[in-house]
């Protein structure tokens, strides 16, 4: 049974915060194609980051709107239709890689990871 566990991270913020946070993340990601996060931030972002690619590779105006309306940046949509999807096409999935770092942030400990588009 489930009982008590949680389906998310909630990154001890309100649902509007945190969608908003998540966005902000995912957009970052995208746009550079590589960043350094923490790992349970590279973990919460994966899923939302591959589903927009999946989107993206339909490549039709219903899929543009989708994206738009998630990500909120138009240029990112068009880079993501243009650019990105085109190269993962014969991809099923499985478009970023998470990579461990092994440094922690000084301030509070935390591990650090690489995560990236394959």
């Amino acid at each position: 049974m489930r009982h008590g566990k949680e389906t998310s991270k909630k990154f001890h913020r309100k649902t509007g915060p945190r969608r908003a946070f998540m966005r902000g993340l995912v957009v970052a990601l995208l746009r550079v194609g590589r960043m350094e996060t923490t790992e349970i931030r590279a973990k919460a972002i994966r899923p939302q980051a591959e589903r927009m690619i999946t989107i993206a590779k339909k490549q039709t105006l219903s899929a543009r709107r989708q994206l738009l309306a998630d990500l909120q940046n138009k240029k990112l949509v068009g880079k993501l239709i243009e650019e990105i999807a085109p190269k993962y096409a014969e991809r099923k999935g499985g478009y970023l890689r998470i990579v461990k770092s092994g440094k922690v942030r000084k301030r509070d400990g935390t591990r650090l990871a690489i995560i990236e588009l394959v």
